[in-house]
């Protein structure tokens, strides 16, 4: 009987321990704002795009933002920086009025790619001009990382520990049984 009570209560102190330290399940990023806002109409070019998403983005050359124009062309300048959960990138002066759309690959906090799009209208033509050819094709892929990178551990840290707890938790029970009333 007592074998079985500290077998019980080994498990029970092990799920005690992986249900208290266990993080929440990480999921991907998911865009919270754009500046320009999705839909706005400008009457201008903005100097810069800024997304803000729910969780910090890694730093790494995966990360890319371009702009691209009603007339297919490319208007994102430089490279992108990320500061904790926000990216922003130059923009060149916009030309033709029209639909723009803000196309972005980011680098999740869970380490998974997050592609997605932001459009904006702009109302008065500028008098702009597109990025070169070869320079559009890096797609701001080149990244200037000024945030701490890492804001959490991976989820499988934490499951390799509650293994690990759930373990000793069964040997210590195991070990326990087996020594048996001392007279």
């Amino acid at each position: 009987m007592r074998r079985a009570a500290a077998a019980v209560g080994a498990v029970l102190v092990s799920a005690v321990a992986m249900v208290g330290l266990a993080a929440p399940a990480s999921a991907h990023n998911v865009l919270v704002s754009s500046d320009p806002a999705e839909n706005a109409a400008l009457p201008s070019s903005p100097p810069e795009i800024t997304l803000t998403f729910d969780q910090y983005v890694q730093a790494g050359e995966s990360n890319q933002l371009a702009v691209t124009g009603p007339d297919g062309r490319q208007w994102a300048e430089g490279p992108i920086k990320v500061e904790g959960n926000v990216v922003t990138a130059a923009v060149r002066p916009l030309g033709p009025a029209g639909e723009y759309t803000i196309g972005f690959r980011i680098l999740s906090a869970d380490g998974h790619p997050v592609p997605g799009e932001v459009r904006f209208t702009l109302t008065t033509a500028g008098n702009g001009t597109p990025a070169p050819v070869d320079a559009a094709k890096g797609d701001g892929a080149a990244v200037e990382a000024s945030g701490s990178g890492s804001g959490g551990l991976p989820v499988w840290v934490w499951i390799a520990g509650a293994v690990v707890l759930l373990g000793l938790g069964l040997v210590l029970a195991l070990r326990m049984g087996k020594e048996g009333p001392k007279a």
